[in-house]
């Protein structure tokens, strides 16, 4: 078992609010066809479309999980956290640093919100008050399962529909950031986050951290925000959770005659353990597919692994060079050359290990 060398990210006792859901991703995009087009293809369904932004959501019973919005260039902002009460909404507008006034919140589901900046840069949103729309049904899933060892399903065939698999809800989003700490610090003190596991290099420092929401004894998914040492700050990947693992088959199969890019996958992973399937929209940004995700209670420590590509899954292809890869450019290098000057948890001899590991 890995040992850490400095602190790891940790709960906070006493945090500002606990968030209790992963509400939507907002995104700038130049062309809303083509988002719409790669959205809906992905399972999210349009819930409003206006000449400048998109809503999409999945089956669950729940407001929009996906927001685009008109822009020059293609970017993804932030996010947004649910919060239980107003009076919680009240103590973020109040007690967090650099947090804006209470306001209402555009859209089709109404609902106030205080609009945040992380410590890397990224926009949070602090949401209360939408309104919910209902559940859509979708199929059910399998539950039938012949082995070698029994056959419950005698006389009968495994088929699933042939089109696109419906997303159930958001699950999860992961960054990748220069100031690692400070920004994990963040979300635990502010927003009650708890790590479920922490990855480390060789020499014991974190650099990975799979955090949850405290939900008290109610489960929670093993991580719905997940944030990794970077050389700069940015996008990673965002999650969406399928009824079952036939629903990620058949989303590959459809994703792949639609002419989308695959990215990665299928297979398990390790932390989390979610059956996994990764794919590109039209300007390059992974979106996954998953189902059989694990999920904790707030009574469960976090665990502690060593980082690594083999570390990613228990079983498929092996993690493509690219997937990891930063886009290089002159933006992106100076932004390094900035970040290794100032930011506390970024040195060349991590930089050089991290491109070592995952370049």
């Amino acid at each position: 078992m890995p040992t850490l060398s400095t602190p790891e990210p940790t709960r906070h006792s006493h945090s500002t609010v606990r968030a209790r859901r992963l509400a939507y991703l907002i995104w700038e995009r130049p062309d809303l066809q083509r988002a719409e087009a790669f959205l809906t293809a992905f399972g999210l369904q349009v819930v409003e479309r206006t000449p400048t932004t998109l809503y999409l959501r999945g089956t669950a019973a729940a407001p929009y999980c996906y927001v685009v919005r008109q822009a020059p260039k293609a970017r993804f902002v932030g996010f947004a956290l649910e919060l239980s009460s107003r009076g919680d909404l009240e103590r973020v507008a109040k007690s967090v640093p650099g947090a804006g006034p209470i306001e209402a919140l555009d859209g089709p589901c109404g609902g106030e919100v205080v609009r945040l900046t992380d410590p890397s840069g990224f926009r949070v949103e602090a949401v209360h008050g939408q309104r919910r729309y209902a559940a859509i049904p979708h199929r059910a899933p399998l539950t039938q399962f012949n082995t070698a060892d029994a056959s419950p399903r005698v006389d009968d065939t495994q088929r699933v529909p042939v089109g696109v698999p419906a997303v159930v809800k958001l699950g999860h989003v992961v960054l990748e950031l220069a100031d690692f700490q400070a920004t994990c610090g963040w979300y635990t003190r502010h927003f009650g986050f708890i790590p479920s596991d922490v990855q480390v290099l060789p020499d014991g420092s974190p650099v990975v951290t799979f955090m949850r929401l405290n939900l008290g004894d109610t489960p929670a998914d093993h991580h719905t925000l997940a944030l990794a040492q970077g050389l700069v700050a940015g996008y990673s990947h965002s999650a969406f959770e399928l009824v079952d693992a036939d629903a990620v088959g058949m989303g590959q199969r459809i994703l792949r005659e639609k002419g989308y890019r695959h990215a990665w996958g299928l297979g398990r992973h390790i932390l989390g353990s979610q059956i996994f399937d990764y794919w590109q929209d039209p300007w390059g940004d992974k979106h996954e597919h998953y189902s059989d995700g694990d999920v904790f209670t707030a009574a469960v420590p976090p665990g502690c692994r060593a980082v690594s590509r083999e570390a990613m899954a228990q079983w498929g292809p092996p993690l493509p060079r690219d997937f990891t890869r930063p886009k290089l450019g002159i933006g992106m290098l100076v932004a390094l050359l900035r970040n290794l000057r100032r930011s506390p948890d970024l040195s060349l001899r991590k930089a050089v290990q991290l491109a070592r590991l995952f370049g």
